[in-house]
């Protein structure tokens, strides 16, 4: 509660600050606004779940399908690996990647990964946190993502 609290205060003070803080060198943020979300997802249900023909569905679909709501976005969807869609997030293609990713995501060097949303028992019953990844740098969208998922409480359980 404490961390939330405070992860709350620092996105309003740096988001309140003059000289752009948070920033997108990219403009991730500004250009995904009233328009589209490009959301990389691989199956891992039940965070995620992909069928051919149908949009993907699972717990993180209905999440990030929410946060692109409060954009007035519509999502986009992509599906495929986990190194196929980091190397798209990485490529400036992608916006977003789910797929049931956790705290100890192999891919921290290759895309910020959001703070946790919610932590689950393992199949060895220890926690794990999940998370979400987004484009390195992009701190206005992470901001706002963070924001989005922290204020929602999620205590999602699969």
């Amino acid at each position: 509660m404490r961390r939330t609290a405070g992860l709350l205060l620092t996105a309003a003070l740096l988001a309140g600050c003059s000289g752009g803080f948070p920033a997108d060198p990219d403009g991730t943020l500004e250009r995904v606004t009233g328009d589209a979300l490009r959301v990389g997802v691989t199956a891992n249900p039940p965070w995620t779940e992909v069928e051919d023909g149908v949009p993907p569905s699972g717990l993180e679909a209905e999440i990030v399908t929410e946060f692109a709501e409060t954009l007035d976005a519509e999502v986009d969807w992509t599906t495929g690996s986990e190194e196929t869609l980091v190397g798209d997030l990485e490529a400036g293609e992608l916006d977003l990647v789910i797929g049931g990713l956790t705290g100890r995501s192999p891919w921290s060097a290759q895309a910020a990964l959001t703070t946790p949303y919610t932590t689950v028992p393992d199949e060895h019953g220890e926690p794990e946190p999940h998370v979400m990844a987004a484009p390195l740098g992009e701190n206005a969208f992470l901001v706002r993502l963070e924001t989005f998922l922290l204020e929602q409480h999620r205590d999602v359980l699969p």
